[in-house]
């Protein structure tokens, strides 16, 4: 009885969804885990090998945690909503769904082939209505709340109002824009426009005018990863910066919980500090300088007041809105055409721009420490999202305001920490300018916390922590995404009632904006309330979907809530993780924040949705190159290439095999080679091969669907654990595929007779088959609950070679070796399982335990040495003392030739060590 992946595999998968082996169900009886991939958006290119990579590690470690006794939750399902599906209705005609569905469909099938203990009952897309309803159901919460800073949690709008009504604003400390101070009366006074405007600055999700990237040919918002070197990802269209009104959701207002809390995860530390630079708080002053002939102040924020008399120019923001006020009319044509300029360049492009670039307004600040003129330039190195758009610039102290002043020419002062070279400062009393020392003598810290005193002294500022992290823009100008549950009255926003939803996507004549620049929903018909108010015709962007998917899986049939409380208690959140680390901090930011805002109002258990993160490495492509004589159709081999003037050609790597082209498929890969020609090396054609990133330019995309075809799918998984450390980049190369199939081979060979027939035994095993177990079970579980997936591999293949040299068929070694291979090859384990008998799913066994009276070892292997030569090796009993082993050795018949009739001066044994004979 051969192994036959092929049946073997067919079989099982079939089994498994027959019996629903994988679904699970809410089980007070037995302790939760709950393990989660990150949502995989359907491509219409499918999966190629490095794709489940991160899937294969969370399916070992899910198999692992249900035979440890644990009710695994294992779910899968897609982010569906995105400007791809939407750019190929564009180009096609064909509505997103219809492709959308085809893509998942094929997802679908390559998961299925590569046998993942997935609960299929909880998928779901996140463009079905059933579920984005929820995703509407949260955002209308937002716009129903605001963040109150005294409680720091966010909670109804309604309590709000309700202060407002009998207290006005005065005492209310919330996250909010600018509103001006009011009385109860003066708000009970207000009409309801006027009320709704002032409430928008308060709501968590709100409208407001911002700078976002905007891109004309494909009418839309794109976020900062869709934007390089001033053009679109999709399509390489121009990108210009543009202030438009966009819903954003106040993450902001949670900046310093998502940092506190940060610190309770089991992150790595490189994560959590990509995650603290991202958030990026800074303490300092809020510091107002006059400006010269205006009776305007411009406010900057700093972390370092103490070098205020360091200032030597200040620089705003390109889109600061004192800009055109500040500049003098012979220098605004040069300041509009650099604002024009900077209009074509994403924030993160500006923010990691090495080139200096600026313009002077020809406007002036004053200092408000010593009253001296400061020149103002705009440059795209200060942005307006960040503090106040505006910085005072001291050179000898900062090294992008010393390249700027190098550049311009412009003074560089030096500020001695903790003091000043120069000790002018404004004395409030007398009202002139004086000699003060009042900074010298300290160290920087105290120096800081001096100078903000006497700032908020002197009235010019305050104390103030910033934040690098920005409020989240919410809006997309685009067809393919959840449609926003807001109508408009007086040109204002409204919540349609909770039992409207979900707002469902119209029909649209098409996916493009329309002739008057209005979004596609802008081409919808009726697209308006029974009363005939019209609703939001932007949609949610890509992250809607997903920032809260994972609470969705706990209970995805529930019509009722986005979870219950009964399966929110129980499955709490996510145990592990696994995912890649371009959502280090997007993704990662929004649910962490998403999931706190469900917390403070009651709806969640926990306030960090995800206990424990991996980031798995990448797979890299191995491509392969064929070498053609110029000027004709003639391939040579690799060796040949140096006889020739050749070109090289990247070749599809599915028809190359441990580097040897199959000629005839590379004949039909393109319709050039029909005619190709060829000059073999020992009768063959060697390919060049370079390891490089998978794509389908470099032809060096590995589908895994041909994997699974011509090794199986236990194969496919063990070879992608095998390729290295989980958390670490590394090449995909076919050459080490063939031994790992050979190891399962091997494997299944340990439960057959010569005759290939089924041969297990009930004998008793000796020692060293003991040994053999003991010692895997004890490395496998080892390296599982360190995600060292490689290194379990090798364990195997060590194991299953020594159970081999020992020609062990017993039932008690190879029953509990075949548990403990399961997560990793649950195909061939399942059939092994049921010949061994068992009726049930190999899932439901127990995970083996180590016995360390087994790995005790009661002998050793001596190398024995003739004058520090190693000769041979010899094994003896540990239990022998230093005589005892100098006479087993004496009396070896080796001995004998090596000493070559001479007597030995000295032995020299090392008792578990070595031994040394001098002669």
């Amino acid at each position: 009885m051969e192994y036959n992946f092929v049946d073997i595999e067919k079989k099982w998968q079939q089994r498994w969804r027959e019996n629903k082996t994988y679904k699970v169900d809410v089980d007070a009886s037995r302790p939760k885990f709950y393990v989660l991939d990150m949502f995989p958006y359907p491509s219409g290119a499918g999966l190629h090998v490095g794709h489940p990579l991160g899937y294969i590690a969370s399916d070992i470690f899910s198999r692992f945690k249900r035979l440890e006794g644990y009710n695994v939750l294992h779910p899968m399902g897609y982010d569906a909503f995105g400007l791809p599906a939407e750019q190929y209705a564009i180009q096609t005609g064909q509505h997103p769904a219809i492709t959308t569905d085809i893509n998942i469909k094929r997802y679908r099938e390559q998961l299925d082939k590569i046998g993942f203990s997935y609960d299929w009952s909880r998928e779901f897309r996140t463009c079905d209505p059933s579920y984005y309803k929820w995703t509407q159901w949260a955002f209308l919460l937002m716009f129903k709340s605001y963040y109150n800073n005294k409680t720091q949690k966010a909670e109804s709008i309604d309590s709000l109002i309700e202060e407002f009504r009998i207290n006005g604003n005065g005492s209310v400390d919330a996250a909010c824009g600018e509103v001006p101070a009011f009385t109860a009366a003066e708000w009970n006074a207000m009409g309801e426009k006027e009320q709704q405007e002032i409430l928008l600055q308060y709501r968590i999700a709100y409208l407001a005018d911002t700078m976002v990237n905007w891109c004309a040919e494909l009418g839309t918002v794109l976020a900062n990863d869709e934007v390089k070197d001033g053009l679109s990802v999709r399509g390489g269209f121009p990108v210009v910066q543009r202030k438009m009104r966009q819903w954003s959701l106040r993450i902001s207002a949670y900046a310093q919980r998502l940092l506190d809390e940060l610190e309770e995860l089991e992150w790595t530390d490189s994560l959590k500090e990509i995650q603290r630079n991202w958030i990026g708080r800074s303490q300092g002053a809020q510091v107002f300088f006059g400006l010269k002939d205006s009776e305007k102040q411009l406010e900057v924020f700093t972390t370092r007041p103490d070098t205020i008399f360091g200032v030597t120019f200040m620089v705003i923001a390109p889109e600061h809105e004192m800009v055109m006020e500040l500049t003098t009319p012979e220098y605004r044509e040069a300041v509009q055409a650099y604002i024009d300029e900077t209009k074509k360049r994403s924030e993160r492009e500006r923010m990691a721009e090495k080139r200096v670039s600026g313009q002077f307004t020809g406007g002036y600040a004053i200092n408000p420490f010593n009253g001296k003129q400061i020149p103002i330039y705009i440059s795209d190195y200060v942005l307006i999202g960040y503090g106040t758009g505006a910085i005072m610039a001291v050179p000898a102290h900062d090294s992008r305001d010393y390249a700027f002043a190098k550049h311009f020419g412009i003074d560089i002062i030096e500020v001695v920490a903790g003091g000043d070279i120069s000790t002018e400062s404004y004395d409030a009393k007398e009202g002139k300018l004086v000699n003060s020392d009042f900074l010298n003598g300290l160290d920087v810290k105290q120096a800081v916390t001096r100078a903000i005193d006497e700032v908020e002294a002197r009235g010019i500022g305050k104390r103030q922590i910033n934040y690098r992290l920005r409020d989240a823009i919410f809006s997309r100008q685009r067809y393919w995404g959840e449609p926003f549950p807001i109508y408009f009255k007086d040109g204002l926003p409204y919540a349609i009632e909770d039992d409207k939803l979900p707002l469902e996507l119209p029909e649209v004549d098409a996916f493009l904006p329309t002739e008057t620049g209005e979004p596609p929903l802008g081409r919808a018909k009726n697209w308006a309330t029974a009363d005939g108010y019209p609703f939001e015709l932007s949609t949610m962007p890509g992250f809607a979907g997903s920032s809260a998917y994972y609470l969705r899986y706990m209970d995805p049939t529930n019509d009722k809530g986005l979870v219950s409380k009964e399966a929110n208690e129980y499955w709490r959140n996510v145990d592990l993780y696994i995912g890649g680390t371009e959502h280090a901090t997007g993704h990662l930011i929004y649910s962490r924040f998403w999931n706190k805002f469900l917390y403070d109002l009651g709806f969640v258990a926990e306030k960090e949705p995800f206990k424990k993160l991996i980031n798995q490495g990448m797979i890299q492509g191995r491509s392969n190159f064929v070498y053609r004589v110029q000027g004709t159709n003639k391939f040579v081999s690799l060796g040949l290439k140096d006889k020739y003037q050749t070109q090289e050609i990247h070749v599809d790597v599915n028809i190359v095999y441990n580097d040897i082209l199959d000629t005839e498929a590379f004949k039909q890969w393109r319709p050039e080679f029909a005619t190709a020609e060829f000059e073999f090396e020992d009768g063959k054609y060697v390919c060049g091969w370079a390891v490089e990133k998978m794509s389908k330019s470099m032809y060096n995309v590995v589908n895994p669907d041909i994997i699974v075809e011509r090794y199986g799918a236990d194969t496919l998984r063990m070879y992608e654990m095998f390729l290295g450390p989980l958390e670490q980049s590394k090449p995909w190369d076919t050459k080490g595929i063939d031994g790992v199939h050979r190891f399962l081979r091997k494997f299944w060979r340990l439960f057959t007779n010569n005759e290939g027939e089924i041969s297990v035994t009930d004998a008793q095993p000796s020692t060293d088959e003991l040994k053999a177990l003991h010692k895997t079970i004890k490395k496998v579980r080892e390296d599982i609950e360190n995600f060292s997936f490689n290194t379990s591999v090798s364990a195997f293949m060590v194991c299953v070679n020594e159970l081999t040299d020992l020609k062990c068929s017993k039932r008690a070694i190879l029953e509990p070796l075949t548990v403990l291979l399961s997560p990793f090859a649950p195909h061939i384990t399942e059939e092994l399982w049921s010949i061994l008998g068992y009726t049930t799913t190999i899932n439901d066994a127990k995970y083996p335990v180590h016995n360390e009276d087994y790995l005790v070892e009661t002998s050793f292997e001596y190398p024995v040495s003739f004058n520090g030569k190693l000769r041979f090796k010899k094994v003896l009993p540990l239990s022998l003392n230093p005589k005892q082993v100098e006479e087993a050795v004496l009396t070896d018949e080796q001995v004998a030739k090596f000493l070559e009739g001479k007597a030995p001066k000295k032995v020299i044994v090392v008792p578990g060590k070595i031994v040394n004979i001098v002669i």
